[in-house]
């Protein structure tokens, strides 16, 4: 039986269970049998490492349940509305969007809805062709790609970027087609800035219509980006000292105060870490001698915050060291 539920923060969620047509009987429900949530525990697991997006979390977990009791539903041949189930990510860089999308398709094979779950990541590039007809082919042949799993395109806006003579359009329809062509056999993530995206729905009328669930990732606080900041320290076996972490929170929240509306994040925190562990690679080097301890901390000098041209242009600015 093909089936699907359907369910929205704003009456908007689609999803699409893929089963084949067969005559069968409905047979007793056995509500007090042991439920086992296994995908969800592993999920939540996965949740747990993530800093921050509270609202993003409890959307997926929502969405987990919805999947878990129509399935439920369908076994026991109630009503389950049929759509497909395609979505939008609105968000800064470094905001967690990937991550999620990479989540997402792995709940979506866990839970029996993509037959692969595999995440075929694309970019304009990867859509627009240089000739007339290569633009069309190119789109398709990554949407063949994408059957049984999720295709995430990110930054989908710069599809609409280029002029009249450019392809970027001919992507879009072909995309529009491949939606209606293949409905229940992949799910389109298009992802990017919140504006940007909003301006790129107008590009396609079918456009709008075709993504009910959306997914809003707000930019971190200086506390999350702190707490991002050591974790990716702790992950590469580093630790700061108590005076570089209140140097490092200082600097993050004056980011923050900063408001650039195209902040990278999370991205923006692991270009830093990068940057200072070089910084630190550079110090020890200079040190007569150094044990265990100096491999494993990260000192106040060591961070390469905006302010230090270290590392940033190539150039060797340890001065002060």
């Amino acid at each position: 039986m093909r089936e699907a539920y359907t369910y929205t923060q704003n009456s908007q969620i689609n999803v699409v269970f893929n089963r084949k047509e067969e005559n069968r009987v409905a047979a007793p429900f056995p509500m007090d049998e042991k439920v086992s949530h296994a995908p969800l525990e592993k999920l939540e697991s996965s949740l747990d490492q993530m800093v921050g997006m509270s609202d993003v979390k409890k959307m997926i977990k929502e969405l987990y349940a919805w999947l878990y009791v129509y399935r439920k539903r369908e076994e026991a041949q109630l009503k389950v509305g049929k759509q497909s189930f395609h979505m939008l990510f609105k968000g800064n860089p470094g905001t967690g969007k990937t991550t999620v999308a990479r989540l997402l398709s792995d709940l979506f094979r866990e839970m029996e809805i993509l037959p692969k779950g595999q995440l075929v990541e694309a970019e304009r590039a990867d859509l627009v062709g240089e000739y007339i007809g290569q633009t069309a082919q190119k789109t398709r042949d990554l949407v063949k790609k994408s059957l049984g799993g999720v295709l995430f395109i990110d930054e989908a806006y710069a599809l609409a970027r280029g002029g009249e003579k450019d392809f970027g359009k001919e992507a879009i329809d072909t995309l529009v087609k491949q939606m209606e062509d293949h409905n229940t056999e992949f799910i389109l993530i298009l992802a990017g800035y919140s504006d940007e995206m909003d301006d790129f729905l107008e590009m396609n009328p079918g456009l709008p219509s075709r993504f009910p669930m959306i997914f809003t990732f707000p930019d971190f606080s200086g506390d999350e980006l702190l707490q991002i900041s050591a974790q990716m320290i702790e992950d590469r076996e580093y630790r700061m000292t108590a005076e570089a972490r209140k140097r490092l929170s200082r600097h993050l929240n004056q980011k923050i105060l900063e408001h650039d509306a195209h902040f990278s994040n999370g991205r923006y925190v692991r270009n830093l870490i990068e940057k200072t562990i070089r910084r630190q690679a550079v110090r020890l080097v200079r040190e007569v001698r150094f044990d265990r301890e100096s491999l494993l901390t990260i000192r106040a000098c060591d961070l390469a915050t905006d302010d230090d041209r270290f590392l940033l242009n190539g150039e060797d600015t340890l001065n002060d060291v």
